[in-house]
């Protein structure tokens, strides 16, 4: 299991621990990843996910996964977000 937010592919980033004597330690920065299940009326069911806390705001406040995916471009977006976005697209176009 990854640590890779599916929707923005925000991921672990690495850095250095930093004494008061200056000295440096390898150490990880961890996104805050939450299982979330994320309801798509065009699909009408349920799509679980792991989510960056962010990535769930910003979903929230673009009034949920559909309208969200329709509004951000391919380029902000995770592989897997992608291909929800294209199976929601398509639905949409075949109502």
């Amino acid at each position: 299991m990854s640590r890779v937010c599916e929707i923005s592919g925000k991921n672990v980033m690495s850095g250095n621990n930093v004494s008061h004597a200056k000295n440096k330690t390898k150490r990880k920065f961890f996104p805050n990843l939450q299982k979330v299940k994320f309801f798509s009326k065009t699909l009408d069911r349920y799509i679980p996910m792991k989510v960056s806390v962010r990535a769930l705001k910003s979903v929230e406040k673009n009034g949920g996964l559909d309208n969200y995916l329709k509004k951000t471009s391919n380029r902000i977006l995770a592989p897997q977000a992608i291909a929800i976005k294209k199976t929601i697209v398509k639905n949409q176009e075949t109502n």
